[in-house]
């Protein structure tokens, strides 16, 4: 399910605009100079008309934004609820709250997510499907946008399952996908699996086909088991180095041939408990291209810390963090961008890490246009401002 970005002409105005000067835009490209200053243009609806680079040492008229960054919204390919919700369990009732939830995504500076059914069962899901289906048709301004849903499972590797019920993971073929998907084909965007299982191939292959990005998680993938699936068409990890393999000297893993690779979009929660901040940053400077942040964030998402409900289990949070009693690592309940925040603030390195919550996302759905081009037609008041050094980057709207 694609976006629906602006449209708007590649030609310069002639009408009189109002300009915004000395701003910095993020790109994680090798090429791309962060010093490099650029001034925007707004049409009479405050609109992005013009993005062009300002030549070193230009003072160009307009607002001065003193080296602050422009970007889209956020895009969160990996969030399974909030305000109480979790996606898998929604239901027609459920309507009204899930449109509220959107609405405090959308303040949060998420322009669209896709939501993440995590394992369930085949009933659950597709009433969950439908409902999401339900609230798409209801989308309007100050909303964040519902995406093609995240099936994080079922096929996934029994020992690497995490939070996951054992009792409705499934092997893979055709036949059980098509249980769970068969008339939602077109509103699914990513499906998480462990392309090692038996029957996974034919599955992957359905899938791509389908146009669905197909990401490696809760997998127990050797490092060719990984490059194999990448061959087959598996473009990103699901929550990289979390429920798989890790980085081992003598046994690399599917992150170390996700990063060779140089295509396959590294998922990342960065909220320094799921991956260790030197790793993070580690993963960042690898591979800055390649990176995706995620919020991974729960149904306690928006709530206050405590102990909350998930389906029959009780769901600890505490600073963020969300625990199993058995102490397993669930998710979190921090908002995209504040992974963005604590990430530049590890690294050091602002424009990457705006880049992983905001360009990177979309990118992996199909948008290739450089941000130049994406900022293009796009509503001041919808784009984020990104002010200070790394070690203290914020963001608010634009306008």
């Amino acid at each position: 399910m694609a976006f629906s970005p602006p449209q708007a002409g590649c030609g310069r105005p002639l009408l009189p605009m109002r300009w915004l000067s000395n701003i910095r835009l993020p790109q994680a490209a090798p090429q791309a100079s962060p010093d490099q200053r650029w001034r925007v243009g707004l049409d009479a609806q405050h609109q992005i008309a013009v993005v062009e680079p300002l030549p070193a040492g230009s003072s160009a008229a307009g607002d001065n934004w003193q080296g602050d960054w422009l970007s889209p919204a956020g895009v969160d390919l990996q969030i399974n609820g909030g305000l109480g919700l979790a996606f898998p369990e929604l239901t027609p009732a459920d309507l009204p709250q899930l449109l509220e939830l959107l609405e405090l995504l959308w303040r949060d500076g998420v322009e669209a997510i896709c939501p993440t059914l995590v394992t369930c069962g085949i009933a659950e899901l597709r009433q969950a499907l439908t409902v999401l289906r339900q609230a798409r048709e209801q989308h309007r301004s100050g909303r964040c946008q519902l995406l093609g849903a995240h099936l994080e499972g079922p096929f996934l590797a029994r020992a690497r399952r995490g939070a996951h019920p054992e009792q409705h993971l499934a092997q893979p073929s055709l036949e059980t996908l098509a249980e769970r998907i068969s008339g939602f084909e077109q509103e699914i965007d990513v499906v998480t699996l462990a392309p090692e299982l038996e029957g996974a191939g034919a599955v992957i292959e359905a899938l791509r086909q389908r146009g669905i990005v197909v990401s490696l998680g809760h997998s127990e993938a050797s490092e060719a088991q990984a490059e194999q699936a990448f061959a087959a068409g598996v473009g990103m990890l699901t929550h990289a180095f979390n429920a798989m393999p890790g980085l081992h000297h003598r046994a690399p893993g599917p992150v170390a041939a996700a990063t060779l690779q140089g295509n396959v979009a590294l998922g990342l929660i960065a909220d320094g408990v799921h991956v260790a901040p030197s790793m993070a940053v580690l993963l960042q400077r690898l591979a800055p291209q390649q990176l995706v942040l995620v919020s991974d964030a729960l149904a306690p998402y928006g709530l206050e810390d405590g102990e909350h409900r998930w389906d029959d289990r009780v769901l600890i949070v505490e600073q963020g963090s969300c625990r199993l009693q058995d102490g397993t690592l669930a998710g979190v309940t921090l908002p995209l961008l504040e992974t963005a925040c604590r990430l530049a603030l590890w690294s050091g390195d602002a424009g990457s890490a705006i880049a992983a919550a905001t360009l990177h996302p979309r990118r992996v759905l199909g948008d290739e246009r450089p941000i130049e081009q994406q900022l293009v037609g796009l509503p001041l008041a919808e784009a984020l401002r990104w002010s200070g050094e790394a070690s203290s980057l914020r963001w608010r709207r634009a306008a």
